[in-house]
């Protein structure tokens, strides 16, 4: 079957959506999440064949591995999923108008979703899982890193739908060639929405060539300015926390900012990064303050580079700033609108931070490994969007819906 049969294909099942019960949608998610635990060795070694064609040090290997633990935590978003309430039938508004007609607005699916993304065979099952709770049919298109991984996961969801005598054309997962992405960005008529994930390069390419609307998300540079008020242990854990947790996802920290006033507390507070090889980019007064404490092989001094990455690896840079203006300001030049955050003991200066900084996600005292669908209580997530249009932040259930209205009459004709 070629691109074109399969949007056509997905097109015509998605129809059938319309008419699913909440129980039938929550009874094929059950089967999915048991299906999903009872064939995790038949998984892991496909899984095992992406592996093997990729080196363990490229940044994509983390977001590639799948293991038990993983599987498990990808049943258990699932199973998030099918306990949260159907956003499907919301009633926005309702009212009558003068000549008696009864208007109303209410949630609907987008129709088809299309999702381009790379090395990682997650997305697969959060995809389906969201999009088929939510009412939506699903196009995919996975990277060649991920195609044994993807194949069987999406055989898994197939046979699932089979089982529960629901259409299996609902999901489609296109080849791995670039030529499929192409024929996916211009599937007028048959995609209603395509949402990118991974590297900046693949977001701004999607966005630029794409003919259907697309919803950016992913690509993050994240901050995290360490006030002059901050308390330092907890600037020491959370430092530690978003930079090494998982340093391949998008909500993983990039660039330090510090006070110029705690400069003194900057060993401590960075001290444990070491452990797991932090490479660090310091600017000129950092790297003086840390450069008799923190290993020089994993130390060296910044330039214009070296702000502005989203590193995806054991890598940090460090900007020193005077005052809280110049941390925002270098916030607001490097900023990809994703995640930032602040550590400080001023509420004032805090709920300033809030105001000031334009992001999806801004915290305060806390990690910004918490940007995550599930970590927000939305079960799973299609991805974090970074725009500002239709959705921002983690994608769950209520943002794969728009809406349309409702108008009964009785014999009403307008003038």
């Amino acid at each position: 079957m070629n691109c074109t049969e399969q949007l056509h294909k997905v097109k015509e099942a998605s129809r059938s959506m319309c008419l699913l019960s909440s129980k039938t949608i929550n009874n094929v998610l059950t089967d999915l999440s048991i299906s999903l635990r009872e064939t995790t060795g038949k998984i892991l070694e496909a899984n095992q064949k992406d592996l093997d064609l990729m080196s363990e040090y490229d940044p994509k290997y983390d977001r590639l591995l799948l293991n038990q633990e993983r599987i498990n935590g990808i049943a258990d978003d699932i199973e998030n999923t099918i306990r949260l309430n159907s956003p499907l039938g919301k009633v926005f508004s309702e009212k009558t108008v003068e000549n008696g007609l009864l208007i109303k607005k209410i949630s609907v699916p987008l129709g088809v979703v299309g999702v381009i993304y790379e090395a990682r065979p997650n997305v697969t099952l959060d995809v389906f899982a969201l999009c088929f709770k939510s009412g939506n049919a699903c196009v995919l298109k996975g990277g060649s890193d991920a195609e044994n991984s993807n194949t069987v996961l999406v055989e898994l969801i197939k046979k699932t739908l089979i089982k529960n005598e629901i259409d299996p054309e609902i999901i489609q997962l296109l080849p791995s060639a670039r030529e499929a992405a192409t024929e996916l960005m211009n599937a007028i008529g048959f995609v209603d929405v395509l949402i990118p994930r991974g590297s900046q390069n693949l977001i701004s390419s999607v966005r630029q060539n794409s003919k259907i609307p697309v919803i950016e998300t992913g690509a993050g540079i994240v901050h995290t300015y360490f006030d002059k008020d901050g308390d330092l242990e907890k600037g020491k854990q959370i430092v530690f926390n978003a930079k090494t947790r998982r340093v391949s996802v998008c909500n993983a920290l990039d660039c330090l900012i510090i006070h110029k006033k705690r400069l003194a507390d900057l060993p401590a507070l960075v001290s444990k990064l070491q452990d797991k090889n932090v490479e660090i980019f310091a600017d000129q007064d950092s790297y003086n303050t840390i450069k008799d404490t923190y290993p020089n092989t994993l130390l060296k001094k910044a330039d214009e580079s070296s702000f502005g990455n989203e590193f995806l690896s054991h890598k940090m840079s460090i900007k020193t700033v005077n005052d809280f203006r110049e941390a925002t300001d270098h916030i607001y030049r490097y900023s990809s609108k994703h995640s930032e955050a602040i550590i400080s003991e001023n509420s004032t200066t805090i709920s300033d931070f809030y105001s000031v900084v334009d992001a999806a996600a801004v915290y305060s005292n806390t990690s910004t490994a918490f940007t995550d669908g599930a970590q927000f209580g939305l079960g799973a997530e299609i991805g974090i969007s970074t725009q500002k249009l239709h959705a921002r932040g983690p994608m769950g259930l209520e943002e794969l819906c728009s809406y349309k209205w409702l108008i009964t009459g009785d014999g009403q004709t307008r003038e």
